[in-house]
């Protein structure tokens, strides 16, 4: 007889705060945590004034020495700068004060120093703020790494609904994208014997039909609203940890985002500010047009979609019919390794317009 062999790694977060005012919370947090009072507040310089400069008094007030450091973006040299300076001053814990860049820039400096993290967002744009992976920016797009799971998330939903509502509905959007994500998950399992783990994809499915259910509630804009939001993203995160790779919450409707990105970003404009399409609506509008693919409830999760608020066409993107057209061709190109209902070849320019048309996408 065979010895059984086979091993697996999963980590997760050790504590999860969420709630009215807690960043209150963040010292007894790091007490119990235990790791060492050498803490590092990464953050940007908007959510510097939000919470991260009430976040170094909370903490030095509890007799921890702490340091600050301003990042702008999600790369390579922001990482690397972060490293740097946390070893420098010999930090036992660092602290990601911010949106997907800065905890995302957190993570991947904290996997490299092999020191815990503890994610603490200011808004809630994807499911981020609890995995294991980070995304980092380049020329082409962005190219996702692997990272750390946060050993705590503390999740204010006061300063989160302080956020642009947009941001909320892109987090929501990338969450109900999981549908897509499990379908290509189930698919490659049938077809190429990929591992697959029907924990992670329950976990990833519940996250997303509990805001399928509630989009009504979503859509209050209330402090409740970011609490159902937030809670879904946190389940999506430790779907991932769960699996030990991104399959349950990124498939083939990632892949279109991530081909979006490449071709470069489409741009709106709202009121007289332009703006980028974010991560999450790319992703809500892929995992309709997926879903279709798979003969699922498109609909359905178009019409949550519509009531949360999120995009659900080119147009509301901002995003030119041909360049999604291009997109959904192209997509496979992505991640080939990667088998999704696009196939190994992906789809051709005809096919890719019914698909685009039937769904109302252009």
């Amino acid at each position: 007889m065979e010895r059984f062999t086979k091993s697996k790694r999963m980590v997760f977060p050790r504590e999860v705060i969420l709630g009215h005012k807690t960043t209150s919370q963040v010292a007894e947090l790091c007490d119990r945590i235990g790791m060492g009072d050498n803490a590092l507040v990464v953050c940007d310089k908007k959510t510097k004034k939000i919470s991260g400069d009430e976040i170094n008094q909370i903490l030095s007030k509890a007799n921890y020495k702490v340091k600050q450091k301003i990042v702008s973006a999600a790369t390579v040299d922001e990482v690397n700068s972060v490293i740097k300076f946390a070893s420098k001053n010999n930090i036992d814990i660092l602290l990601g004060v911010g949106g997907g860049s800065v905890i995302d820039v957190t993570k991947l400096a904290a996997f490299d120093l092999k020191r815990p993290f503890v994610s603490i967002p200011t808004c809630a744009s994807h499911d981020g703020i609890a995995s294991p992976r980070a995304s980092l920016k380049h020329r082409k797009g962005s190219v996702s790494k692997t990272a750390v799971s946060p050993i705590a998330i503390l999740a204010d939903t006061y300063v989160i609904n302080k956020a642009p509502y947009r941001m909320l509905a892109a987090g929501c959007a990338d969450v109900i994208s999981n549908i897509s994500a499990v379908m290509d998950w189930e698919l490659a399992y049938k077809l190429k014997y990929e591992e697959f783990s029907s924990e992670a994809a329950v976990l990833a499915k519940t996250s997303a039909q509990m805001l399928i259910e509630r989009a009504d509630e979503i859509k209050t804009r209330t402090e409740e609203s970011v609490w159902t939001g937030v809670k879904a993203m946190i389940v999506s995160g430790v779907a991932m940890s769960v699996a030990g790779n991104t399959r349950p919450a990124s498939g083939s409707e990632h892949m279109f985002s991530h081909m979006l990105d490449h071709l470069g970003p489409g741009i709106f404009l709202k009121g007289n500010k332009k703006q980028a399409p974010m991560h999450g609506e790319q992703c809500g509008v892929g995992a309709i047009m997926m879903i279709y693919l798979h003969g699922g409830e498109w609909e359905k999760v178009r019409d949550a979609l519509k009531t949360i608020g999120a995009p659900t066409t080119s147009e509301e993107l901002g995003i030119s019919k041909k360049k999604i057209i291009e997109a959904l061709t192209s997509a496979q190109e992505i991640r080939p390794e990667r088998y999704t209902i696009l196939g190994e070849t992906g789809l051709t320019r005809e096919a890719a317009t019914k698909l685009a048309k039937t769904t109302g996408v252009i």
